[in-house]
């Protein structure tokens, strides 16, 4: 495998067992169709990765909202699963500079058409989810979709992700002490940190992971609001 696929598979978080995975994902259809190029395209694999992503999106609505009925839950899902969060995440990953595309799409500026890179991130997913399982998958959706449309600048629904704000409410109301968030650790290369945070309120206390410090509150703050609920 090449230095720019084993780049990718670090920032990631998975090596591949099945390499010529990662590379059908990354493949455009315009550079199957080349004679030169073996490699079937990554269409079918997006298709896979569509529904995944719906799948875990959904259930992940889900869990973090047991009260919500059908409507709200459909609005946040289409803020999460649209082309444009999808499109962010491949511009996080820097996924457009490890596609293979074929001369023609290389020529029209390929590596930078939203369309294509949202579609590659779909075929990421499922590349994820054959090689390695449904949990591999969901940690990267997770990680790299869910939590990173929450902390998004744009507007979304509202309710869907101040976990930090209503475990305050909380304490207020059970006349607890704030909250208190610590950064417990730091790991991995500068490219792709995860951070180790931990919330106490009293004697209650929950941890969790993140891509960031903000991410990993957020994580913390709601399992201790499932504790303390």
């Amino acid at each position: 495998m090449s230095a720019d696929l084993k780049e990718l598979e670090s920032i990631l978080g998975h090596s591949f067992q099945d390499r010529k995975l990662l590379e059908r994902a990354l493949t455009h259809k315009s550079r199957s169709q080349e004679r030169e190029s073996s490699t079937e395209d990554n269409e079918r694999l997006e298709f896979l990765g569509d529904s995944i992503l719906g799948f875990v999106t959904s259930d992940y609505l889900v869990r973090l909202h047991p009260d919500l009925p059908e409507g709200p839950l459909s609005k946040r899902k289409a803020h999460f699963v649209s082309a444009e969060r999808l499109y962010e995440a491949a511009r996080r990953l820097d996924l457009g500079k490890h596609l293979r595309l074929g001369k023609g799409e290389e020529l029209s500026g390929g590596r930078s058409k939203r369309a294509l890179l949202a579609d590659a991130v779909e075929a990421i997913i499922a590349a994820l989810y054959l090689d390695a399982g449904l949990e591999v998958a969901r940690s990267f959706v997770e990680t790299n979709i869910l939590v990173a449309a929450e902390e998004s600048s744009e507007e979304a629904p509202a309710g869907i992700s101040d976990h930090k704000s209503a475990l305050q409410e909380l304490a207020q109301a059970r006349k607890l002490p704030q909250p208190k968030y610590v950064t417990v650790s730091t790991s991995g290369p500068d490219h792709s940190k995860s951070f180790l945070v931990e919330v106490l309120i009293g004697e209650s206390a929950a941890r969790a992971e993140g891509n960031s410090k903000k991410a990993a509150g957020q994580r913390a703050a709601e399992q201790l609001l499932a504790k303390m609920r």
